[in-house]
């Protein structure tokens, strides 16, 4: 998210200004895709992408899924990962007894995961590059799905993903999604004390977006506030169960963007959300 005002942007200027699915759809492929090297060099430690069997760590507060166990029992059970990225989170999923399948978005991020899962000795993961709000899977496919960072807060349509979850989950499956904390949409995107004011309209739904010179859509970001993610989970008929606020841990002292210590201390910046599909 960025620290820009809420006002419509000149052309080829970021700022706030709707955009539909199908320019965020654009928009995210090509910028993961021009990105995961970057982003692999700056995050990929972290996150485990190099460990030879994954890592699972939700946000950037550093909650791990072996740690809290989110998502109950793994082993034996088929599990979607949305917005997988390089897929750390399906390769640990994997390699804890799970029937892991991987979906993004972007090529660029799942040739990471494919290069990972080809270094690895451990269970492969299945890597699928679809779109979030169109799952291409049948009914009552999975046990269990999950997203840790990926895909939610980049789609317009994301109660249609909620939707498109609830198809996909076999009655008693769990949905565990996270996102940006809602309240950070207030605060410029700045690690820092200027990252501390609130500046910008909790209520303000209109995505972040960038462009490039032709008025192209290059970056979306999409706010939703905590109401907002409770009706799209009811709406879509799932029951929201526990909505998770890591606190920021006294070992870590690593900025990742918006994320630092600094803020950590004072307001979460993650929100999980725990969500199960009626029997």
């Amino acid at each position: 998210m960025s620290a820009e005002s809420p006002i419509s942007p000149p052309t080829g200027a970021p700022g706030r200004r709707k955009v539909d699915s199908r320019a965020s759809e654009r928009a995210s492929r090509s910028w993961w895709d021009t990105d995961s090297d970057e982003y692999h060099r700056t995050h990929g430690e972290f996150l485990g992408v190099r460990s030879p069997l994954g890592e699972f760590v939700w946000c950037p507060e550093g909650l791990h899924e072996g740690d809290v166990h989110l998502l109950g029992d793994v082993v034996g059970k088929s599990i979607l990962e949305i917005g997988c990225g390089s897929a750390p989170c399906s390769r640990w999923l994997a390699s804890h007894g799970a029937r892991a399948v991987g979906l993004d978005i972007s090529m660029g991020m799942l040739a990471h995961g494919r290069r990972a899962v080809s270094a690895s000795t451990g269970p492969a993961p299945s890597l699928v590059q679809a779109s979030a709000e169109v799952l291409p899977f049948a009914d009552a496919t999975f046990d269990l799905a999950c997203s840790a960072f990926g895909a939610v807060p980049f789609v317009a349509d994301s109660a249609g993903v909620m939707r498109e979850v609830h198809r996909v989950l076999r009655p008693g499956g769990r949905w565990v999604f996270a996102v940006n904390h809602p309240m950070r949409w207030v605060f410029p995107d700045d690690p820092g004390p200027a990252g501390l004011t609130a500046t910008i309209p909790y209520f303000d739904r209109t995505p972040y977006a960038e462009f490039d010179p032709d008025g192209v859509a290059t970056y979306v970001e999409h706010h939703r506030t905590i109401g907002d993610r409770v009706r799209e989970i009811v709406g879509a008929g799932l029951i929201l169960t526990d909505i998770v606020e890591p606190d920021w841990p006294e070992w870590l002292d690593r900025e990742w963007g918006q994320w630092s210590p600094l803020r950590g201390q004072i307001f979460p910046g993650t929100a999980i959300f725990c969500c199960e599909k009626p029997r």
